[in-house]
């Protein structure tokens, strides 16, 4: 596993890092990579102290007040949503699952939608308040899939599949509604279920951090449990593995940070079922491997699909979500044939 981890990691790291600094660049206003690089590199300790300040100041508060944070908030996005792909993929032994399988995008846009509706925006928590509704409608969203899923103490994967699709019906309806009856705010509500990072500060990224790193703590921990699962649980249990407990405490943790990441920036499709897939055709079935460079995959995907999203028809910003749908899309219609041929042979 060493040398792919080495392999595997260093190629990701890389093209992270290439991909922040020509994100940075790319924009309205053009910046060279290299006033980026000394830029960023001023910021840093030891280095900093180094390098002689021959920029304008209009860019380094374009870098550092207006692209960098949305550039951090994307790539914790991105990672936080792939890794809790990965880790519905390893519980439901199905490469078509993705973290919004159990209802929580939908559960997150009812409370979203609910509080632009009525004008609530700023009433309780002040910006914040569209984020902390829609992070505790999603949890609440779980919380009702999981016991409809529930049957003699045990979460059947078959009833908790059609759980979450009950629950996506049903809260889909309800957004569906409030947006029909809606005159004032509807493009508010239609933009922010299409997801954005337009307009959001640090403190976004500073609130989605700890619940991503919780989250990845926790999976990684759990990524030799998944490979055992794999086997199936029957086989898993005799290996000495505590299945429902594992279940339970890996959907969870996914789903929390699901809504976390959907409760900052509206619902984005598709990362976690692309990235997921794609990491492990190319690195293998191993989630000590599947885990980490889920994260960083998700990272580098959800970043240039900000940058398309935001470039492509400058200076009107096309919703992050419709950018993963396009490309999201045909490649869910592809897992659909392969597994059409799979179930025929």
């Amino acid at each position: 596993m060493k040398p792919k981890w080495g392999l595997w990691g260093g190629v990701g790291v890389l093209l992270l890092l290439l991909s922040i600094v020509l994100s940075l660049s790319l924009g309205s206003a053009h910046l060279p990579v290299s006033q980026i690089a000394s830029i960023l590199g001023s910021k840093l300790p030891w280095i900093g102290d180094r390098i002689t300040p021959d920029w304008p100041v209009s860019s380094e508060q374009i870098i550092m007040k207006v692209r960098l944070p949305r550039v951090m908030l994307a790539i914790l996005v991105g990672a936080s949503l792939s890794v809790a792909g990965a880790a519905f993929q390893g519980v439901l032994r199905n490469p078509l699952a993705d973290p919004y399988t159990l209802g929580v995008s939908s559960g997150t846009s009812v409370g979203a939608a609910f509080v632009i509706y009525f004008g609530l925006q700023t009433t309780f928590f002040g910006t914040w308040t569209i984020p902390v509704v829609g992070f505790a409608t999603g949890a609440v969203s779980l919380w009702i899939v999981l016991r409809l899923a529930r049957t003699d103490g045990k979460i059947r994967m078959e009833t908790l599949l059609l759980s979450g699709v009950v629950m996506q019906a049903f809260l889909g309806s309800v957004v569906s509604f409030l947006v029909s009856m809606s005159k004032q705010v509807v493009n508010e509500i239609i933009f922010w279920l299409m997801g954005s990072l337009a307009m959001k500060g640090w403190s976004y990224t500073t609130v989605l951090l700890p619940y991503f790193l919780v989250t990845f703590v926790v999976l990684y921990s759990y990524a030799r449990t998944l490979n055992l699962l794999a086997l199936g649980e029957r086989q898993a249990a005799h290996l000495g593995i505590h299945v429902e407990r594992t279940k339970l405490i890996v959907l969870i943790t996914a789903t929390l940070v699901t809504a976390a990441a959907v409760s900052v920036s509206g619902v984005i499709g598709f990362v976690g079922l692309i990235v997921p897939h794609l990491i492990r055709l190319i690195a293998g079935p191993d989630y000590r491997l599947i885990v980490p460079l889920s994260a960083v995959g998700g990272a580098i995907y959800v970043l240039w699909a900000d940058t398309l999203a935001r470039t492509l028809l400058s200076p009107t910003e096309i919703p992050l979500g419709v950018i993963t749908a396009f490309l999201g899309a045909p490649f869910f219609a592809y897992l659909l044939r392969k597994q059409k041929k799979w179930g025929r042979s």
